[in-house]
């Protein structure tokens, strides 16, 4: 690949994942409404969701997310935003009845997906109501997705049902009149600490307009250079099982702390 002329960098953007009212790492394919014993668990952390947001908030890592994955995770989710308030975005069963409650409750954005998939079919009236009702500035879109026949398509519900959406540039730039930012977990890679799908990741620097940032199988701090490079720096990156302050053993959190403030450093050269 040829030397890129970009002058923004990828960054690194941080998560914390909450299943049952703990901070988790999850294999994302596992994850069940009617099977609780698919369910594989990477880590459960001894910390509280706090102590993560105070981490994230003593290094300046902005643009980070809490996910809401199944019910019970209201009060931690909570605790996150209120230690630092408006400064991290929230996800996890957003609808146009609790949003507005998300958003004064310390959330910097609100993160939708199943909401905008009754029955499993994109419905663009609700995506302009809650666009409308929370501000397009504050709106995140989830286009998380699972891999079928080479293409990409929305998944929702936990990743547990495929919608009929494929993400592509169309369906893209769709979304991004009436949000300001996506975030995609590659579902069929979330938390196996493999190596992310990096078709996607280059397919989402062609296809991205806003703020994008990549969650699924990072593994090491090269990933941030290879995802620079096949975004040409339009997509963050998020690290979750690979991640020391997850019980993971492949890359440390300082490690992407520096590179955010060399790459931030760099951009602004």
């Amino acid at each position: 690949m040829p030397p890129s002329t970009q002058s923004r960098r990828s960054l690194f953007r941080p998560c914390i994942d909450l299943h049952n009212g703990e901070v988790k790492q999850i294999v994302g394919g596992t994850l069940s409404d009617t099977d609780s014993s698919a369910l594989k668990t990477n880590f459960v952390a001894s910390h509280s969701s706090a102590y993560y947001a105070e981490l994230y908030k003593k290094h300046n890592l902005e643009g980070g997310h809490v996910i809401k994955l199944g019910e019970g995770n209201d009060g931690a989710a909570k605790e996150a935003l209120q230690t630092w308030s408006e400064h991290l975005q929230i996800g996890g069963g957003i609808t146009e009845q609790n949003c507005q409650e998300w958003l004064e409750a310390g959330a910097s954005k609100v993160i939708i997906t199943s909401y905008l998939f009754p029955g499993g079919e994109f419905s663009l009236e609700r995506l302009r109501k809650i666009s409308t009702l929370v501000g397009k500035d504050r709106l995140v879109v989830d286009v998380s997705c699972r891999r079928r026949d080479d293409k990409w398509f929305i998944a929702m519900n936990k990743w547990q049902k495929i919608t009929s959406m494929e993400v592509c540039k169309e369906s893209l730039d769709l979304l991004a009149e009436y949000c300001s930012e996506f975030l995609i977990h590659a579902a069929d890679v979330e938390g196996l600490c493999q190596g992310i799908d990096e078709e996607l990741v280059e397919k989402l620097g062609e296809w991205v307009t806003i703020p994008t940032t990549y969650a699924g199988g990072a593994k090491s701090v090269g990933d941030l250079k290879i995802v620079d490079e096949l975004s040409h720096g339009k997509v963050d990156l998020t690290f979750g099982s690979s991640l020391d302050i997850f019980g993971g053993s492949l890359v440390k959190f300082d490690d992407l702390v520096r590179y955010n403030e060399d790459a931030i450093k760099q951009s602004s050269l």
